[in-house]
């Protein structure tokens, strides 16, 4: 799979497209107020990227287990310090409904967590752990 992403930024525009393979898409994100870059940060984009690849990623491994996944919430959260030093404390916090018992549900989220890739990537180089919050 070949994924990208393009951002091209002049005064009072931001653009950005998005791309798997030969599927391409845009991303709807504001230039910042004063015209120049985006309003939104990198970490806020990495977060997000770690809480949709989570929540994606249950609803492929609940569809391989004939579970059927009603709401899902992710929130990833995370620290940074001063410019230039790397995310700590990354976290996330994921919660599903769904008619198929607890015990299935909680067994299909830690195996998802071990098989997420965008964690699984940032875990190569630092901590990502999966707090478990109620499910709905």
């Amino acid at each position: 799979m070949n994924i990208s992403a393009r951002v091209i930024n002049q005064q009072d525009s931001h653009e950005v497209t998005l791309s798997t393979n030969d599927r391409e898409h845009t991303l709807a994100v504001e230039p910042k107020a004063a015209g120049r870059g985006s309003s939104a940060n990198g970490g806020e984009l990495l977060f997000l990227a770690l809480a949709t690849c989570y929540c994606n990623d249950l609803f492929r491994e609940a569809k391989k287990r004939g579970i059927e996944l009603g709401r899902v919430e992710v929130v990833a959260s995370g620290e940074f310090g001063a410019e230039g030093e790397p995310a700590c404390n990354i976290h996330y916090c994921a919660r599903v409904e769904s008619s198929a018992p607890r015990d299935q549900i909680l067994d299909l989220m830690h195996h998802t967590d071990t098989v997420a890739e965008i964690q699984n990537t940032l875990r190569a180089v630092s901590t990502v752990t999966l707090d478990l919050c109620e499910t709905f």
